[in-house]
């Protein structure tokens, strides 16, 4: 291995890269030190592996024989892929009416998602990997990619309508281009958090796991892909001629949604305040639970067996315990326990 693709595996605070050379596969895992979200850091973080990436195939080392024919994006978050934007640092900047600082922000989500789009304009093919909550921009990044895997149990969703905004780094162009424009405008006019069978349903997910298996669909696609990865490929960049995401396109809908987000009132804040809550505790509001989902209550949730035991953990039942309800401090920030097949 060289020193120039060592250079691709950081070092990084918010992100990590593994590589199996088996699979000619980069993986690259949100890796969050606070709330499981974009924050400047790790978006900075994204994209200098891309840029690692990419310098390395355009070295004469890279060129002869590139090892990366797979880019997968997947998260160390439990239960979480990612929850989206920073809304704490948006919040702030929108109270301060910073507009070249919300511009920064917007661009650097535009620039990861793009580049994951195009596949870096590299003879490789990206895909996510989701195995938990993908909200906002976390759902944006993950359909980026020119695949998404999901296991059954995920939930993914566009709230942004529901404190008076839209997802502007992307959502509308890659949905659009994906299910229809009427489709995606549900989605996103909605604001509603959806199951993993019901994305599969609509297209979005391309392959859904059964939880716990996610790893290996992913591996198991991998191998599936190599065998006709010449035409697989070509056939990637047929429908990217076909239908092409152009930058510009997402830079002036990101400018879009700089001006509305600097038109929010105090209500509008107040409301985004509260998913600025759920996204610290690095779960889904009651408002986010998928349409017809509810919280499962069992004996066993009131039978903690010890005030130090850690979470998340399986109660009797099987169900999954993310933390101690008695301490909830806000009952609008409860996390999903079920979802809705």
């Amino acid at each position: 291995m060289s020193e120039q693709f060592r250079e691709i595996f950081g070092p990084y605070k918010e992100m990590s890269v593994r590589y199996d050379r088996n699979q000619e596969a980069l993986w690259c895992y949100f890796k969050p030190l606070r709330s499981p979200c974009l924050s400047p850091l790790m978006l900075g973080e994204a994209r200098q592996i891309q840029k690692s990436v990419i310098s390395y195939f355009e070295s004469g080392t890279g060129q002869e024989k590139f090892p990366v024919k797979y880019l997968v994006i997947a998260s160390q978050s439990p239960g979480v892929f990612n929850l989206g934007g920073d809304l704490g640092l948006l919040v702030n900047l929108i109270e301060q009416g910073d507009r070249d600082q919300l511009v920064d922000y917007a661009t650097g989500c535009v620039d990861f998602f793009y580049l994951n789009s195009i596949n870096l304009g590299l003879p490789l093919t990206t895909i996510s990997f989701v195995e938990g909550a993908a909200l906002s921009g976390g759902l944006e990044s993950a359909i980026s990619c020119n695949y998404l895997i999901a296991e059954k149990h995920c939930q993914m969703g566009l709230p942004e309508i529901r404190y008076n905004l839209f997802p502007g780094m992307g959502g509308y162009s890659f949905l659009a281009r994906k299910l229809g424009l009427v489709r995606a405008e549900k989605i996103i006019t909605t604001g509603k958090v959806h199951s993993g069978p019901k994305l599969f349903k609509m297209g979005l997910i391309d392959i859904l796991a059964e939880s716990g298996k996610g790893y290996e669909a992913v591996n198991c696609f991998i191998r599936k892909h190599r065998r006709a990865a010449n035409g697989l490929r070509a056939i990637q960049v047929v429908k990217q001629q076909y239908n092409p995401l152009i930058y510009d396109e997402l830079i002036d809908i990101a400018n879009i949604w700089v001006d509305t987000a600097l038109k929010l009132d105090r209500k509008d804040l107040k409301h985004m305040a509260r998913f600025v809550y759920a996204q610290s505790r690095g779960g889904i509001t009651a408002e986010h639970r998928p349409h017809g989902t509810h919280l499962v209550r069992t004996r066993q949730d009131r039978r903690i067996p010890h005030p130090e035991t850690s979470f998340p953990l399986v109660d009797n039942s099987g169900n999954s315990i993310l933390y101690e309800r008695r301490k909830a401090l806000d009952r609008r920030a409860v996390e999903i326990m079920q979802v809705d097949n």
